[in-house]
């Protein structure tokens, strides 16, 4: 029936485009690229630095077709662990330093991005590129016992939360009507400070992350 194909929503989105909305779960796999000034403040010998674990997590994501060759996707995932490693002297005194985890925070990273979608609504393999902007809010921040050590007593841990540009380069492959699977590689910048408040005593760094993600995903199309 024609009027089954007649356009449904504005913006140039078909009927026969497929459907408009689509949940989306799977895998971030984060590798971070981290650069820190060394730590500074009061009774800090020179050459202390950080070092951010990778981490895994669940993905999670929404999207909407916004045109033929046009999605917006909001991408999340769920809070992850992660750890911060001390960089520099193997020792502060008599306190090991390099190579121990010093912090621990969660953060929650909301990303809402634009995408190109190449190739037609019925190529069962599509490419696509986007970009957005990122937030990222940090919680659950604590220092370890082994911060707590070398900072020299108990130390409480500040990171303000950050906005910042990101990026991403995908593959999409059709395999219902309704479901596709998605592989993507996606980039972000988010530039904090680190305060260490240890009775008083604060020491920062100033903490560029580009948080390198591939995800490996499923979507379900309504």
């Amino acid at each position: 029936d024609n009027s089954d194909r007649q356009d449904r929503l504005a913006g140039g989105w078909r009927a026969d485009d497929g459907a408009p909305n689509e949940v989306r779960a799977g895998v971030y796999f984060l590798h971070f690229e981290t650069a820190a000034g060394d730590i500074s403040g009061p009774y800090t010998p020179s050459g202390l630095g950080i070092h951010v674990d990778d981490v895994e997590t669940l993905y999670l994501a929404y999207t909407r077709t916004l045109a033929t060759h046009f999605v917006a996707e909001l991408a999340f995932g769920y809070p992850p662990l992660t750890k911060t490693e001390g960089r520099g002297p193997a020792t502060l005194g008599s306190v090991p330093y390099n190579g121990q985890t010093i912090s621990t925070a969660r953060w929650f990273s909301p990303t809402l991005l634009f995408e190109y979608v190449f190739g037609d609504t019925g190529s069962r393999l599509r490419p696509y590129v986007g970009v957005g902007v990122n937030y990222t809010r940090f919680f659950a921040r604590q220092s370890t016992a082994a911060g707590d050590a070398a900072s020299g007593g108990p130390t409480s841990i500040s990171l303000p939360a950050a906005v910042g540009p990101s990026a991403t380069a995908g593959l999409s492959y059709e395999i219902t009507d309704r479901w596709h699977v998605y592989a993507s590689y996606s980039v972000a910048q988010v530039n904090t400070k680190l305060t260490a408040d240890t009775a008083g005593i604060l020491r920062t760094s100033e903490v560029h992350f580009w948080p390198n993600a591939q995800v490996l995903s499923a979507g379900d199309s309504f």
